[in-house]
């Protein structure tokens, strides 16, 4: 082997850790940059020159530069996210629902319910007190006023849980779109036989973003574009997306958007993330929580009628007995959004039936309607309007326990997977710093060979065939 031949070793050697020392600044640039994947210059020797002496070195080469990632706990962290997406969502709107109830308080249904049946109680103390008569009115319209906040704000929550559905479906797209458009630029990039690690870790945080929302599987192509489906439901396949849209359905009267392929009748049905909590909390959690309202606002309603229409109200002028039969809640399509007063009962009082024969100080219908407070004439007669009031907000709390429970859960899960994943792909400062260190340590020995192959260059130009001049 000749000098220049050492010389192409020593040019090999500088250009290769001069590509090893901007690999290594590249990834201590990134070291904060969401999603991105440590890189690795892979060396290896080029091919031996032969010699009659035998193989001869030649020196170095990149093979490749690759990102360091593990596949698996990828997936695994795309697994659970879902999963973290879905708890964290409802976790969200139970809380709100808490907050709706606001138990306990003396502000609340609860109280409100209470303070109902206390003025029933007072009127059974004093059944001709216009002051009791109206108290009752008072307490009665805030009872109602409570159940009508309830509803309203319940149904008010479940239209902005549906409006969210919409702005999911959009970033759904748009993440979709970006998987498209980067497996465009791979695809191109590595036609050649480059590497798109930088590339290849943007697609990949927008898959692991896209995982938060949906359950995403991915499949890889052999040209570097990747397949991604919902279930069996195929989203990007290579440079196509295909856009999720939302259908109008009527439930119950009422206006929802359901999940479909965007121009097709196709409805999506395999969800999961935070989608499928978004979905399973409007159409079932918000409603069974109404459903429950309703019952309730309508056993009272029944309840508290039956007893009334049997009762006496005052004597009104020029009759020796009150008229008897009127509701004291309206009958009609009884619900706690639509639950009011008896407008007669509303504007006159003394219409209020607290006796049972019609004579002066008979409080025997007040009695009988203090008695429903503890009467149990709910679920199939098997507990009382506090009992079941009560199941239902105590429902509520059990369900708001248990989301923030699994979403911790499956936010430590995350986490553990996350760090594990980052103990293999993440930047760590200390080890770039070593191979730093290292790479300029390598580089200053190539830059000496090639400094020495000179040197003796310059021996044989300069120096050989003087002596004796």
């Amino acid at each position: 082997m000749g000098l220049a031949q050492i010389l192409e070793v020593g040019r090999r050697a500088l250009l290769t850790q001069q590509l090893t020392l901007n690999t290594i600044g590249h990834n201590i640039a990134n070291v904060d940059t969401p999603g991105y994947t440590r890189q690795r210059v892979g060396l290896s020797s080029t091919d031996p020159l032969k010699t009659i002496l035998g193989a001869v070195g030649t020196g170095v080469q990149v093979s490749d530069i690759r990102h360091i990632r593990d596949l698996f706990l990828g997936t695994q962290w795309r697994e659970e996210n879902k999963s973290l997406g879905k708890w964290t969502y409802r976790e969200k709107i139970l809380g709100q629902i808490e907050t709706m109830f606001n138990e306990p308080s003396d502000d609340s249904l609860r109280g409100h319910m209470d303070n109902f049946w206390n003025s029933w109680s007072q009127l059974a103390n004093a059944p001709e007190s216009s002051t009791n008569r109206n108290d009752l009115i008072s307490k009665a319209s805030i009872l109602v006023s409570e159940f009508h906040q309830l509803s309203n704000q319940l149904n008010a929550l479940k239209d902005s849980v549906d409006r969210d559905l919409t702005i999911r479906v959009q970033d759904i797209n748009r993440l979709t779109s970006g998987v498209a458009s980067l497996n465009t630029e791979i695809s191109r990039t590595e036609l050649g036989g480059s590497s798109a690690n930088d590339l290849r870790d943007r697609r990949d945080l927008l898959i692991d973003e896209l995982s938060t929302l949906v359950d995403v599987n991915v499949v890889e192509e052999a040209g570097g574009a990747a397949r991604v489906y919902i279930g069996s439901m195929t989203l990007v396949d290579r440079n196509i997306s295909y856009k999720i849209g939302t259908d109008t359905k009527i439930v119950n009267g009422s206006s929802l958007s359901e999940l479909v392929l965007q121009g097709s009748p196709v409805v999506i049905k395999n969800i999961n993330g935070e989608l499928r909590g978004l979905v399973e909390t409007r159409d079932k959690v918000i409603p069974s929580y109404l459903s429950r309202l309703d019952e309730l606002a309508q056993t009272i309603a029944t309840q508290v009628n039956a007893v009334h229409r049997a009762g006496f109200g005052l004597a009104s002028a020029g009759l020796t007995t009150a008229p008897t039969g009127n509701d004291f809640f309206n009958s009609t399509s009884i619900s706690a959004a639509t639950i009011s007063i008896n407008l007669a009962v509303l504007n006159d009082p003394t219409l209020i039936a607290a006796s049972q024969s019609g004579e002066p100080g008979d409080a025997s219908n007040a009695l009988a309607m203090t008695a429903l407070r503890d009467g149990r004439l709910m679920n199939n007669n098997s507990i009382s309007f506090s009992d079941f009031y009560g199941s239902l907000v105590g429902d509520v709390g059990i369900a708001a326990q248990e989301a923030n429970r699994l979403r911790s859960n499956f936010e430590l899960v995350v986490q553990q997977i996350d760090n594990a994943r980052q103990s293999v792909q993440g930047v760590s400062l200390d080890e770039e710093m070593t191979n730093l260190i290292r790479a300029q340590r390598a580089y200053e020995a190539a830059a000496r060979v090639i400094t020495t192959v000179d040197q003796a260059y310059d021996t044989i130009i300069n120096g050989m065939g003087i002596v004796g001049r």
